[in-house]
């Protein structure tokens, strides 16, 4: 058995702990996160079952059709066009899908795709303080992303890909609609003979998400003047002023190295930081086993597993006599999953499962399916 050179035990220890390390530098003595502050949350609910069950640190190694979600530069390196539908069991009854396909051209050297996810739910009954058993009206609610990505290779190690979006989000009788870019970049190269991916992102990066609406406009009496009797007059006809929210935008750095890199076996460790603008810094890392060729057949599996650190998971609750439970503050962020993938030549299917624990609200399950010719 011949030990790791030197450069590639740096890079184990990158991945196991510099990043990371990161994450945990000295707080500031005064908090002024802004948490809580952004709109459209449904962005940061990812794509397909294997980038969640790696924990979202994805943007590295991602070269199928969900690196439209997590790295735009991602699909310029695709083999061959591809595309993946999934869906997420999300809590409370509501449910989250994404779709994209991405088809290479110019003899790979460039890439583009289409993309798109909703997350919702419908027919809720309305309850008023004067009607608590309902007033026997129902509302919905419906957020949509739909995305256009162009990537390039501009060498035989570096690409780059950027997405335009358009974000809508319908509550009930109330809607908005915001548009965003997201950039990355993907440096590829080896180390011994082992493939390394680094990668930086940044998502979500656009206008604020406002609102309009019958939801928001009244019929109301104008005010009285002070010291004058109330004078009878006609409704007069006004509309609630909102709020712009932000949307979600985050900046990312992935690292990814293959630990084992065989013709038909490969373990893969993974490492990312990254740093929203509604949230403290946070990271993730993780590792995925994948066998392709099993007995010379064209099935293949793969087991992935990861954890993710997000500051406003571990904040301290308001009331000091809470009794919150601290394993499912220290479990929230772990995620696990697994597929199999059956190629027989240019053409591949695979199914994708991933489990994720979102601490007091529990697990989570999201289903994929991958396609490539």
């Amino acid at each position: 058995m011949r030990l790791q050179s030197v450069p590639t035990l740096a890079v184990v220890a990158a991945l196991a702990g510099g990043v990371p390390a990161l994450a945990v530098a000295q707080a500031p003595t005064q908090d002024n996160t802004p948490y809580g502050t952004t709109a459209a949350e449904f962005l940061l609910f990812g794509a397909g079952a294997r980038g969640t069950a790696l924990g979202g640190a994805f943007s590295a190694m991602t070269t199928d059709a969900t690196a439209l979600y997590y790295n735009p530069a991602g699909i310029a390196l695709m083999p061959r066009a591809g595309a993946t539908i999934s869906t997420y069991d999300y809590v409370a009854e509501t449910r989250y899908s994404w779709g994209g396909i991405a088809f290479p051209f110019s003899g790979g050297t460039r890439a583009i795709g289409i993309s798109a996810g909703t997350f919702g739910f419908s027919d809720q009954p309305v309850y008023t303080p004067e009607q608590p058993d309902g007033t026997g009206s129902v509302y919905s609610v419906n957020q949509t992303m739909a995305g256009l990505t162009f990537a390039q290779n501009f060498s035989d190690r570096f690409s780059a890909g950027i997405t335009g979006k358009g974000i809508f989000d319908n509550l009930g009788e109330a809607s908005g609609a915001a548009f965003a870019l997201d950039f990355g970049t993907n440096f590829h190269a080896n180390i011994n003979g082992h493939p390394i991916r680094f990668a930086f992102t940044v998502t979500n990066l656009g206008t604020n998400l406002s609102y309009s609406g019958n939801a928001l406009e009244i019929d109301a009496p104008r005010d009285s003047i002070p010291g004058e009797d109330p004078v009878p007059q006609n409704p007069q006809p006004g509309q609630f002023r909102t709020k712009d929210f932000p949307l979600p935008t985050t900046f990312r750095v992935g690292l990814a190295y293959d630990l084992v890199s065989g013709e038909n076996n490969r373990l893969t460790v993974i490492s990312d930081f990254n740093q929203p603008n509604n949230n403290s810094a946070g990271f993730s890392a993780g590792g995925e086993w994948m066998s392709q060729r099993l007995g010379g057949s064209p099935f293949g599996f793969a087991l992935r597993g990861s954890y993710s650190y997000a500051a406003a998971n571990n904040l301290e609750p308001l009331d000091p006599e809470s009794t919150a439970l601290k394993d499912e503050e220290n479990l929230q962020g772990l995620a696990l999953g697994g597929g199999i993938n059956y190629a027989p030549g240019n053409f591949n299917i695979g199914f994708d499962y991933a489990w994720k624990y979102l601490g007091t609200l529990g697990g989570t399950n999201f289903f994929s399916v991958n396609l490539g010719w």
